[in-house]
């Protein structure tokens, strides 16, 4: 397992993968069931997951603790609470396995130590957070201006594997419509 986050990073460095090896010592090998909370609201994130198979949910409760999802992740992709990780303060989200996972963790203290130390890292790390920025904002503005049966249309268009990968339930709230509409467009497309 450890050799996808192998690739992922030679893919993001290109020929820059001096201290490669020592990067991936850092990195446990985690394997959650479905449906396990990763991070809970209100409790400190202590690690950052490389998804190397499987699915992960981040998400927060609304008043009526109906489930309002920030992301769906999947395989080669970062997750964690960010915010709470370098902060450690409590987390304002949740982070649950859809799916049965393998994971790569790394903890906040090879966390730092690597940013500190293996430049490539860090240049890493960039790139997932302007990544992960360029995307959220993006799908923010989108579905700001996008009617349901549009927001679905673009989900098929962008991440068609998640609809047949993940329950209607779980894409209505990640995309911000009822289940019942979104069940309904659907069927029609």
């Amino acid at each position: 397992m450890i050799e996808v986050l192998r690739k992922h990073l030679i893919d993001r460095l290109g020929t820059d993968i001096e201290h490669l090896d020592m990067v991936l010592l850092h990195f446990e090998v985690v394997e959650v069931e479905r449906n396990q909370f990763l991070v809970k609201e209100g409790e400190v994130c202590k690690e950052v997951y490389f998804i190397a198979k499987g699915c992960l949910q981040v998400f927060t409760y609304d008043y009526e603790m109906n489930e309002t999802t920030r992301d769906i992740v999947t395989e080669g992709t970062w997750c964690s609470e960010l915010l709470s990780f370098g902060s450690g303060q409590p987390a304002t989200e949740n982070i649950r396995t859809v799916e049965n996972c393998q994971l790569l963790a790394i903890n906040k203290q090879g966390f730092q130590k690597l940013m500190q130390t293996v430049p490539q890292f860090d240049k890493v790390y960039k790139q997932i957070l302007e990544t992960s920025y360029a995307n959220a904002v993006y799908r923010i503005n989108t579905f700001v201006a996008l009617s349901a049966l549009d927001r679905i249309k673009w989900l098929m268009e962008k991440q068609p594997h998640l609809m047949t990968r993940v329950s209607s339930k779980l894409i209505a709230s990640y995309l911000g419509i009822n289940k019942d509409v979104f069940s309904r467009y659907k069927a029609k497309l």
